[in-house]
């Protein structure tokens, strides 16, 4: 479990971890032509259009072990991913840290939201064009599929975003770490814009009676 908790987090919101190691073929962010950057606006568009959204989510590791559960985001800044059981953990950002809680050893490791790849799609104004560095855009049976990688080159990998341009909505992210090794996290039963407790985006400090583990950088694990 200790090996999986970096990873769990670079899975549950890899919504918005967007680096890549070496050359990806297809288009640049010099290169895109008008109709690909009208296709990434319009996913930008969609985390735009929600202040909350909560929905369930199913995840596949690169082992092809499932796990599924619930998650919760308030933006700015704030989001939940319970996983359910057997799986121990829970992840949750209150707009400046984010906690991986494992409650089966009463542990927390925290890393500042503005060090990981989460505060894109929790940001109060998203602009993948701007933010991310695009290397491929194309369309397959109604799916607009972009590859692209955060400026910032602080996770190795690349980030696939699926969206459906019928539905209107985010259905899947794909990603690829430094090694080749595929988490796809699908979502579904998603509720935008409703009522959505405070209370779910509480992060425990240190003192609050768990062993604490204050990290500076996010960084993924085999």
């Amino acid at each position: 479990m200790r090996k999986t908790r970096r990873s769990i987090l670079l899975a549950a919101l890899a919504v918005i971890s967007m680096p890549v190691v070496g050359a990806l073929s297809g288009a640049s962010a010099r290169a895109l032509t008008n109709e690909q950057k009208e296709a990434v606006a319009s996913i930008s568009d969609f985390l735009n259009s929600f202040r909350t959204l909560e929905g369930e989510f199913t995840q596949v590791s690169p082992r092809g072990r499932v796990s599924t559960g619930r998650f919760y985001i308030s933006k700015p800044g704030r989001m939940r991913f319970e996983y359910a059981p057997p799986v121990p953990i829970v992840i949750v950002s209150d707009g400046t840290w984010v906690a991986i809680r494992n409650n089966r050893r009463d542990t927390v490791d925290y890393y500042p939201l503005s060090r990981t790849p989460l505060r894109m799609v929790l940001a109060p104004r998203v602009d993948l064009a701007r933010d991310a560095i695009i290397h491929d855009v194309e369309r397959r049976n109604g799916l607009l599929i972009v590859t692209l990688r955060d400026r910032d080159r602080m996770v190795p990998g690349k980030l696939i975003l699926v969206f459906d341009e019928g539905r209107r909505t985010l259905q899947q992210w794909i990603i690829v770490d430094g090694q080749g090794r595929r988490t796809t996290v699908s979502l579904g039963r998603m509720a935008m814009n409703g009522k959505v407790s405070g209370k779910l985006f509480h992060v425990a400090r240190p003192g609050q009676g768990r062993k604490v583990r204050k990290k500076t950088n996010f960084r993924s694990t085999r």
